[in-house]
């Protein structure tokens, strides 16, 4: 990017090309006419609908668009890479950039928007590449990010565990029982344990944890470790029982099984998918 705060490309396509990557700058990517298309996001796989838009900024967060199903004529993308001082002693980490900076710190996981917030800047993504003076273009893409900001719906992708991202709970009980599951993990972890943690019963420990995080313990703990076990098979050599065992999973034959139940793929199929492509720009 040089110099340049902003890259912007707007291009029309049939298909999907890039091998996945991951980049130091951070991204929004708006995708429209591309029902079908696969996205990965970290150890985050899904097929899209008519429209996509997702921020990522992190940069060790590998992501792609694949063609997967996808079989429409003109698929119109628009990537905007930028460069922005989010920290506490910059311009963003005042008062009127608290939404934004929110935001930016979710979308290390990646965040996708839903078809809501799509719509309210809609018009301005679709512009911004024709605004020919670089101020004006900038300030247009800040009232994107902060109208984005503002909705209600985002959702984030990649688990905390593979995206390195710091756990983080509006409840102190919560926190220190997440806590205690990324300290623990390999391990056997009872309810019995995180409901002493929290001081509750394992029954109300179960409603509270539900209530505060919208899933349920085991689900939490499962996709735990399978973030863990995703970013070994990525980052390291190690043989696939290996990482099983090392990621809290009793036998090679359950961690296949519950792998691709969750992730759609097989750990050898997640790790190959990953190795024959993988570019850092």
């Amino acid at each position: 990017m040089g110099k340049d705060v902003l890259y912007i490309a707007d291009r029309h396509k049939k298909e999907f090309t890039y091998p996945i990557h991951n980049h130091e700058v951070y991204e929004l990517n708006f995708v429209e006419h591309a029902q079908g298309v696969r996205r990965i996001v970290g150890d985050n796989t899904e097929v899209i609908g008519e429209y996509d838009l997702v921020l990522i900024t992190s940069p060790d967060l590998e992501h792609v668009w694949e063609q997967n199903t996808c079989t429409s004529p003109d698929i119109h993308e628009v990537t905007i890479q930028f460069d922005l001082d989010m920290s506490e002693s910059g311009m963003f980490g005042r008062n009127p950039f608290n939404s934004m900076k929110h935001m930016m710190q979710e979308a290390r996981k990646g965040l996708a928007f839903p078809m809501s917030a799509i719509l309210r800047v809609y018009n301005d993504l679709v512009s911004l590449s024709s605004v020919t003076d670089g101020f004006y273009a900038f300030t247009k893409f800040l009232t994107i990010l902060y109208e984005l900001s503002r909705c209600d719906g985002a959702r984030t992708l990649a688990t905390s565990s593979y995206a390195k991202v710091d756990i983080e709970s509006d409840s102190r009980r919560i926190l220190k029982v997440k806590n205690y599951i990324t300290k623990n993990y390999m391990d056997e972890i009872r309810l019995g344990t995180l409901s002493d943690i929290a001081g509750m019963s394992p029954s109300a420990f179960s409603r509270f944890f539900k209530l505060h995080t919208g899933r349920r313990l085991s689900d939490y703990i499962i996709d735990h470790r399978l973030g863990y076990a995703s970013r070994l098979l990525v980052d390291t050599t190690k043989s696939i029982a290996e990482i099983g065992y090392e990621c809290g999973f009793n036998n090679l034959s359950n961690f296949n099984r519950i792998f691709k139940k969750k992730k759609g793929c097989s750990p050898s199929e997640f790790r190959e998918n990953y190795h024959k492509t993988r570019i850092i720009v």
